[in-house]
């Protein structure tokens, strides 16, 4: 049966929108949040690392109910947005000592995956005070990284889940807009990167950029159960050349359109930026682009 409409990569058929009324009639008490919980079940939609995708089956009801396919009970309480009303990290205390010198000079360096570990907010707020754009929680699957000379931090990074779409990045991958959807998971962005402003250590940027690469995808399979093959971060060239990702040999692949996902006017409404990327894995495009049932 050809699908009425896709959503979010599932195609959903008249069979299905059959099963939603019916499920929405059976279960009358029933919550919106319960009833995506009961759907989820049912389709064994999940994540890959085996949680409901109820929050995505939430989004495919309302989008259903607003288009008239079903109606959905009246909404029993609205709670607040947590993004909204997300207080910002709190203020690090933290000793300012210049650290200068060759890269030899501060070894041994340890990096730690801090999420969800009691040293998460203190890199959630060394980035809110000292990275240029500040701290922004993370979408979807993220992970977390601080980087310790001597038990002192002297470096940020934090990974997220990457945008649906960028045009240089998916030319370059070469993969079908369905394969994107479907295999988009499987690539990390990098949506922060500090070295707090008092080190200044020669080559300190492209040493981290190749630690992380290797430790980045047995860290993302032991947390989310799945595999990353690719990383990409943006780059401001206003403000940066990108050096220390050339000299870790990340690939510039392009530059963004300044225009956000959700944008209509086809027109640049924000700074455009340089996109890198790093192939974590040889035959990275052959796993990319595989077609998974």
């Amino acid at each position: 049966m050809e699908p009425l409409l896709t959503y979010r990569g599932k195609g959903i058929t008249e069979k299905d929108i059959a099963f939603i009324r019916e499920l929405i009639v059976q279960n009358p008490e029933d919550s919106r949040w319960r009833l995506s919980k009961k759907l989820c079940q049912v389709w064994n939609w999940r994540q890959a690392n085996g949680v409901l995708r109820d929050m995505v089956c939430r989004g495919l009801m309302l989008m259903l109910h607003r288009a008239g396919y079903i109606e959905l009970p009246v909404r029993k309480q609205n709670p607040a947005n947590p993004l909204v009303y997300r207080k910002k990290p709190a203020p690090v205390e933290i000793e300012p000592y210049p650290l200068a010198g060759s890269l030899s000079s501060i070894v041994p360096l340890e990096i730690r995956q801090v999420r969800r570990t009691a040293q998460e907010k203190l890199c959630d707020g060394l980035t809110e005070q000292y990275h240029y754009l500040r701290y922004c929680q993370p979408v979807g699957e993220h992970l977390k990284y601080m980087v310790f000379s001597h038990q002192r931090p002297i470096a940020c990074m934090i990974y997220s889940s990457a945008p649906r779409h960028i045009g240089c990045r998916d030319r370059f991958i070469g993969w079908p807009a369905a394969v994107r959807r479907q295999n988009i998971h499987l690539i990390a962005y990098q949506s922060r990167f500090l070295i707090l402003p008092w080190v200044h250590v020669s080559y300190l940027a492209s040493h981290l950029l190749g630690r992380i690469a290797r430790l980045l995808p047995s860290d993302w399979q032991r947390i989310y159960r799945h595999p990353v093959y690719f990383q990409e971060t943006f780059v401001d060239p206003e403000r940066f050349k990108g050096t220390c990702y050339k000299a870790s040999n990340w690939i510039l692949l392009g530059k963004t359109t300044g225009r956000g996902k959700n944008d209509q006017t086809k027109k640049p409404n924000r700074s455009i930026k340089a996109v890198w990327g790093y192939p974590l894995c040889r035959d990275f495009r052959a796993r990319l682009c595989e077609v998974r049932g």
